[in-house]
């Protein structure tokens, strides 16, 4: 079956950017994935419910043999983060603090760092960098104080001196060099996870209670061939909860309409799952392992330091299904396949960058290409059955895509294990 269309769902992570932003990088992206496969790709501008909290846009893909219209909704929590991110920064930092050490002790960052010690690393950094600046700032309040000492200055003058130029000095180092280490914007994650976590965000909770209902309404009126919900980075427990609430306000959602794919991207599930609390999500988990009606591909990177790679969702956080499992179908993506050698090795060490290549243009062909998913003709779960072939649709000769779309029509999706995670790597640095 050919996709003539297609609904995207796509669930920001913990992202401040916002539609604007995220909008114009889809328009750039887009023009860059068209002329690497030499194909036709416009787009509709955004419009926005009277709420404000689903931006949709249109666009209209054409090759030689082939046409797809997306309908692209993008779903909104800007405002959430941006509102974290204009807390004080001394609350953001104590709050982060007490929480990070929270963490430590109740055996959890160990945790994290049995399943990937590349984002232990990452969480712990921001602490780590924290340190390091007010130990400066600290030697520098101390020599001031000492100065006022020998001034002949009164000692608790002396001292309330020295810790006003400590937090003066602390806060405007960590203002100021925020552009460089996104210390704030990490600690800010910290704590949101943490609340999220604890179900200490009922504005998030009720948000995604509407997203769910809308994803209900979407399923029973769409005329779209299958409707693929995207989560990205956070996003992707944020679409697993959406979609899981889905499931139980409909518990037929993906029997009586298009089929519907979970696609999650970079995905970071440990940071929420791994809590004592969080028996819910994990509950969902196990929901989404057994739904017969739903597909859910879950693509991870060994590059991408703020992805759990490799990990499985399901038998990660000891969830058993036994036979019954069908989902999640783990992917392995290499980002130096899809991306021009010079440019991977002037990227590769800017963390956020590669995060964010998961839903940017591929330099390369290949048969990950969050733009083909978005815009091509071949069903997302068919794609990943049989890459090779979906990579053919994209590149080959007629003949190359006639065989092609036979295999693609015959493939049937299955589930796959995470103990073959390894093993699908080498099928990975050949065609993505």
């Amino acid at each position: 079956m050919r996709v003539q269309h297609r609904h995207i769902i796509y669930i920001q992570g913990y992202d401040p950017r916002g539609l604007a932003q995220y909008y114009r990088m889809f328009r750039t992206e887009l023009r860059k994935f068209g002329r690497l496969y030499q194909l036709s790709a416009t787009m509709g501008r955004p419009q926005t419910g009277s709420d404000g909290e689903i931006a949709s846009w249109t666009i209209e893909t054409k090759a030689d043999d082939w046409q797809t219209r997306t309908s692209y909704d993008f779903l909104r929590f800007e405002d959430f983060i941006q509102r974290d991110l204009a807390s004080p920064i001394w609350r953001t930092v104590l709050q982060a603090v007490w929480i990070y050490w929270r963490l430590v002790f109740a055996g959890t960052i160990a945790r994290f760092g049995r399943a990937n010690w590349r984002f232990a690393t990452f969480i712990t950094y921001p602490h780590f960098l924290l340190l390091l600046e007010a130990s400066g700032a600290a030697a520098l309040a101390f020599v001031f104080g000492k100065g006022l000492d020998a001034l002949g200055i009164p000692s608790l003058l002396s001292i309330a001196a020295a810790v006003a130029v400590f937090v003066a000095l602390l806060g405007t180092v960590l203002k100021y060099t925020e552009n460089q280490t996104y210390l704030l914007y990490v600690l800010c994650d910290t704590i949101w996870t943490w609340e999220f976590s604890h179900r200490a965000r009922p504005d998030w909770d009720q948000r995604i209670d509407r997203f769910a209902q809308y994803l209900v309404k979407v399923a029973r009126e769409s005329d779209a061939d299958e409707i693929v919900i995207v989560g990205h980075s956070s996003g992707s427990f944020l679409g697993t909860e959406m979609l899981a609430r889905a499931l139980q306000l409909d518990p037929a959602l993906g029997r009586h309409g298009p089929r519907i794919v979970l696609l999650t991207i970079g995905g970071n599930f440990p940071i929420v799952g791994f809590h004592a609390v969080s028996q819910p999500f994990r509950d969902h988990l196990r929901m989404l392992a057994t739904e017969p009606s739903i597909d859910w591909i879950d693509c991870q990177s060994r590059k991408d330091v703020m992805n759990f790679y490799p990990f499985d969702p399901i038998k990660g956080h000891d969830i058993d299904v036994g036979e019954a499992r069908r989902n999640p179908k783990i992917v392995s993506v290499r980002f130096r396949d899809i991306i021009k050698p010079e440019h991977y090795n002037l990227f590769r060490w800017k963390f956020f960058r590669v995060h964010f290549q998961f839903v940017m243009a591929n330099e390369r062909p290949d048969a990950y290409d969050f733009f083909m998913i978005v815009c091509g003709p071949i069903p997302l779960s068919a794609r990943v059955a049989v890459p090779d072939a979906a990579l053919a649709v994209a590149i080959g000769d007629p003949a190359a895509r006639e065989w092609a779309w036979k295999r693609i029509e015959t493939a049937k999706a299955g589930a796959a294990d995470a103990n073959d995670l390894g093993d699908m790597e080498p099928s990975a640095r050949r065609s993505g």
